[in-house]
């Protein structure tokens, strides 16, 4: 039934807000692709004239986005995802029987050891906030999978960029 009103939703999320025309469209750096079909979606409201609230839209972006990038060899949540974490921690504590792993991720650079270690404070450095902010202990489980498994390829600053993460994986 969830799956269902899931695809209802993007479905009708999608035909109100239109295609962009060919020419509209910028080519920008994707970040690491997800399964939307994990990703938690309520239903948007709408104010008068057909207007979708502002800040309903920031938290529906918000909510949207699973992954959490860090520092080089830092654990410290940057401040441009403190709304992210926020709309996943509201949407989990009204929904106290979704779980979520978080998956904790560390470039190539530094051993393999020290990476499961890394991958591992950022993990946990997430959890505390999500528990902060209201998400009930047991919906949340850690691994840490280090250096493992790279969201991108490569010996450069955009791909470490880029493996240096947190992903949220939503399921019940």
């Amino acid at each position: 039934m969830r799956k269902v009103l899931m695809i209802t939703l993007l479905s009708a999320t999608f035909a109100l807000t239109g295609c962009k025309t060919p020419s509209e469209v910028k080519e920008t750096p994707s970040a690491p692709s997800t399964d939307s079909t994990q990703t938690p979606v309520e239903s948007e409201g709408t104010g008068e004239g057909g207007t979708v609230d502002p800040t309903e839209q920031a938290r529906q972006r918000a909510l949207a986005q699973r992954v959490i990038y860090f520092d080089f060899d830092n654990a410290d949540i940057r401040a441009e995802y403190r709304d992210v974490i926020a709309a996943h921690a509201q949407y989990l504590s009204t929904s106290p029987t979704m779980k979520v792993r978080l998956e904790g991720h560390a470039d190539e650079r530094g051993s393999r050891e020290y990476n499961i270690g890394l991958g591992e404070r950022r993990a946990q450095a997430v959890r505390r906030a999500l528990m902060l902010q209201g998400t009930g202990d047991g919906q949340l489980v850690t691994v840490s999978y280090g250096e493992e498994r790279p969201a991108v390829t490569g010996s450069d600053e955009g791909a470490w960029a880029k493996n240096r993460r947190v992903e949220l994986v939503y399921g019940n």
